[in-house]
């Protein structure tokens, strides 16, 4: 009986390593020149935020209120920054989740530097 439960154990260990070896992830290659159009869309993302932040309207608003604002004016170059994904033949599932991990990254830079700037301006009027 042991030795029965043991090969039916054993067939059935068997069978669910081979349905993993079919759902393992198939790693990709990317062109250098896909990477350059990449680099560049996220270097005029980038740009476009810092831009954003040098204008002294924000400075006045609430630090979380001008960050948003500050990354809703740059939306439309991050949806340009996905067409150069989906030019490029990569799925549209790893270039969303690429963008979102960029825009929160984004973000959080942004809002820190915001906050920061508030409190170096409130320790000076402190003075």
């Amino acid at each position: 009986m042991n030795k029965m439960l043991f090969l039916t154990f054993l067939l059935f260990c068997t069978s669910s390593i081979a349905d993993e070896a079919k759902s393992d992830w198939q790693n990709t290659t990317l062109t250098d020149a896909t990477i350059a159009k990449i680099q560049t869309a996220k270097f005029e993302y980038k740009k476009c935020v810092t831009d954003e932040m040098q204008k002294g309207g924000y400075l006045k608003m609430d630090t979380r209120n001008a960050t948003d604002a500050i990354m809703k004016q740059c939306e439309e170059v991050l949806g340009k920054m996905r067409e150069v994904y989906l030019a490029e033949k990569i799925p549209g599932v790893v270039a969303d989740r690429h963008l979102k991990q960029m825009r929160l990254e984004t973000t959080r830079k942004v809002l820190q530097n915001l906050m920061f700037s508030e409190a170096a301006r409130k320790a000076g009027q402190a003075e």
